[in-house]
């Protein structure tokens, strides 16, 4: 049975030392779940989100695992405190393999190394030092794109890469491109042009590399058909098949997220309540500034956990 709540799941940018650490201890679901990672990826991965002893949870090979263990733990813990099944999800970025595992379409254990892979593809395509990611506030998104195209060049060139929500656009590309577009935004009156902490310039062309070794990647894994409506980024559609949810998992690295579509899309639908269903609130933040209609539900701790469980019930009895 489903409720009439949509799951979103987080993107690298979520994460932060000692991130389900309370549920770790406590929730026997959770523990399980991180151990299944660990031996997947053959490093401890509870003791990467708890202590971080090397630094390495901010690089993106183990990110990407990391939050997607985070997400799947917590989606895991919703349904044995009797939560109901989502109507819908979406993740950005990162998120849609958190998505796609809530959803049946990929076992947990595929998506663990999948991502993994992800990761480190991506760092491999751009050499470090080479791309570089921004966020523009305050412009709109056809101004922003506009500019894209004014300010690249044969050697370099800078994209939009994830519409986030009116008012807040990150564009990716070569270095010298992001810098020159940082400028031109900020002339053309950006309240602010912020240089992000991530080197690859991801969900631009510059990742086909990555995108190629991807396919080839998913090509051995197996997809099941999803028990819910799956939204692509790529795509700002709902995936429901096997061979569509390939093509959008490579189509992802190289066009940008769609995220500020997706919601309203869900708006539109009449969606009213959602769960973000990691750790941080970031997709909270964004959507309340692309529809204030939509009440996204936290569950950083257990009581906010069973909160919205208790809450998702009352949204399925009322529709």
């Amino acid at each position: 049975m489903s409720s009439d709540v949509v799951f979103f799941f987080p993107g690298q940018g979520s994460q932060s030392k000692g991130m389900l650490a309370d549920f770790i201890a406590a929730e026997t679901v959770v523990s399980d779940t991180f151990q299944e990672a660990s031996d997947v990826l053959g490093y401890d991965m509870a003791a990467l989100v708890s202590e971080d002893a090397e630094t390495k949870l901010d690089q993106t090979e183990y990110t990407q695992p990391a939050l997607l263990t985070a997400s799947t733990a917590l989606a895991r813990l919703w349904t044995e405190r009797g939560g109901l099944m989502p109507s819908q999800v979406a993740g950005h970025s990162l998120g849609e393999y958190s998505a796609l595992v809530a959803a049946g379409a990929l076992e947990f254990a595929d998506a663990v190394a999948l991502v993994a892979f992800r990761g480190q593809v991506m760092s491999k395509a751009v050499p470090a030092g080479v791309g570089k990611m921004a966020a523009i506030i305050g412009l709109d998104d056809v101004v922003i794109t506009d500019l894209c195209g004014q300010v690249s060049d044969d050697v370099s060139k800078v994209w939009a890469a994830n519409f986030n929500c009116p008012g807040q656009l990150v564009v990716a590309g070569h270095a010298a491109a992001v810098e020159r577009l940082m400028l031109a935004a900020k002339e053309a009156g950006a309240k602010r042009a912020l240089p992000l902490a991530v080197s690859a310039p991801s969900h631009t062309p510059l990742m086909q590399d990555a995108a190629d070794a991807m396919q080839e990647k998913l090509a051995g894994i197996t997809v099941n058909v999803p028990v819910c409506p799956v939204w692509s980024n790529a795509r700002a559609t709902t995936l429901t098949e096997a061979a569509d949810i390939r093509a959008a998992l490579v189509e992802q690295l190289i066009s940008p997220v769609r995220w500020t579509e997706t919601v309203q899309q869900l708006s539109a639908q009449g969606v009213s309540a959602a769960v973000e269903m990691g750790p941080g609130k970031v997709l909270a933040g964004l959507v309340r500034r692309v529809d204030k209609n939509i009440k996204v539900a936290s569950v950083l701790t257990s009581d906010l956990l069973d909160q919205a469980i208790a809450a998702s019930e009352t949204e399925g009895e009322s529709t």
